[in-house]
């Protein structure tokens, strides 16, 4: 229980303020009753010496009167060699025949039992007059305050331990409820929240963080889903592709070919191998396996795809290929620029353009093309994976979908970006920002 205790946010913060506080006041407490006990004997003491003084007036007048003639004080007079000559009615029943301590300062002493302050003064003959000034009201006094005290002191720790106990329990509660819900949190129920409290404070900031943790768990669980069931899709079609001509060909072998069979299975196979091999890319690049980086000319890259399209038969501006070197994989900055290059010439009319600039610590690849251009509102989710427009759903025209994700995990393993607007002929331009190696 003790231990369950101490393991508490609740329990350690009381026990911590209670100690705090209980040290606070015992130091207090005992300074008090030291400067309280210092102040009434140094009033006793004043007070002693100022009724000293008045009988030493008395004595040293005319007609002095004799110690006995006072009633309530303890006074004796001393002589020069030390015995008692004469001494008041209190003094001779509390001493006898015994004399009070003779001392320049006042001083402490215990007297039958008593403790009184002493004072002494020397008369005009020689002679001392010694004064007894007891201290019981003192004692009285102090006990009274160190009796208070020593109620007052653990009934503060109480009070401090049980507001602080009720204080971090009603201050903690919001927590208690975002762990129930937390608790009842699951992957297949990432939809529900916990409560944000309306106080504005550091548990409420907790609340909401956990909220936006949930949210990106939730998005994150959608688009792996998502990703599964696309990943399926893609892979089951060359699949069941190669199946039907396969079982066309066991049940129908006047209507196919062997090498139409064959041309068929390595078709499908190559496309199936590209998304096998993307999916894998994928997968390496989330992990942050991105290869050692090294210099690399992109324009030497950008000028290789350029040539290749070319060969293709598409007509392809390079003019706008300018020196440029960054730092990253060589083979990934390749698959990222043919991935652009193969996206543009699907969507192309006509004309394509690449570009490599170099503006102060960036460098900027440009890919454009004279189709259709990508509307506004697609223009974040077509880098999604297995994601084709409209224009691009069917298999000839539109690849696996995975294209320009790969693009964009390429451009952010190598600390880049790629964005798409508008080409100067109305269709797509895709833009990827690196920074520069030089």
């Amino acid at each position: 229980m003790a231990s369950r205790f101490l393991r508490s946010v609740r329990g350690r913060t009381t026990l911590g303020a209670t100690v705090v506080v209980a040290v606070a006041l015992l130091i207090g407490a005992f300074s008090f009753y030291g400067v309280l006990s210092a102040s009434i004997h140094g009033a006793r003491e004043r007070a002693a010496e100022q009724r000293l003084e008045e009988l030493v007036q008395r004595f040293e007048g005319p007609g002095r009167p004799g110690p006995e003639l006072l009633d309530d004080d303890i006074v004796q007079l001393i002589g020069r060699d030390g015995t008692v000559r004469r001494a008041s009615e209190e003094a001779q029943e509390l001493l006898g025949s015994g004399s009070l301590p003779v001392h320049d300062d006042p001083r402490s002493f215990v007297i039958d039992g008593e403790r009184m302050v002493v004072v002494s003064d020397d008369l005009d003959d020689g002679e001392s007059l010694v004064l007894a000034v007891p201290m019981e009201d003192d004692a009285e006094t102090l006990a009274t305050v160190a009796t208070l005290l020593a109620v007052a002191v653990p009934a503060l720790l109480v009070l401090v331990a049980a507001t602080t106990w009720l204080v971090t329990g009603r201050a903690l509660r919001p927590v208690s409820r975002i762990r129930t819900e937390v608790d009842g949190i699951t992957a297949e129920r990432l939809d529900r929240r916990v409560p944000v409290p309306d106080t504005g404070d550091e548990i409420a900031s907790l609340a909401t963080t956990m909220n936006g943790m949930l949210d990106r768990l939730d998005a994150a669980a959608t688009a792996q889903r998502r990703f599964v069931s696309d990943a399926s899709h893609e892979l089951r079609s060359p699949l069941a592709t190669i199946r039907q001509h396969a079982e066309l060909a066991q049940s129908h072998p006047e209507v196919t070919s062997i090498r139409e069979l064959a041309d068929v299975a390595s078709e499908e196979g190559l496309r199936l191998q590209g998304i096998v091999e993307s999916l894998l890319l994928l997968a390496r690049l989330d992990e942050g396996v991105a290869g050692a980086a090294e210099p690399v000319d992109l324009d030497d890259i950008a000028l290789t795809e350029v040539r290749r399209l070319r060969a293709a038969g598409l007509d392809v501006d390079g003019s706008g290929i300018g020196a440029a070197r960054v730092s990253g994989d060589p083979r990934l900055l390749a698959q990222l620029v043919r991935n652009l290059a193969d996206n543009a010439a699907r969507h192309a009319r006509g004309r394509l353009a690449i570009g490599v600039t170099t503006v102060q610590q960036h460098v900027f690849l440009t890919v454009e093309d004279d189709g259709s251009g990508v509307p506004a509102a697609e223009r974040e989710r077509i880098f999604e994976r297995f994601v084709r427009l409209d224009e691009a759903r069917s298999r000839d025209a539109g690849g696996s979908g995975l294209g320009l994700a790969i693009a964009r995990s390429i451009a952010t393993a190598a600390h880049g970006t790629v964005t798409v607007d508008d080409s100067r002929w109305g269709g797509a331009r895709f833009v990827v920002t690196l920074p520069s190696a030089d």
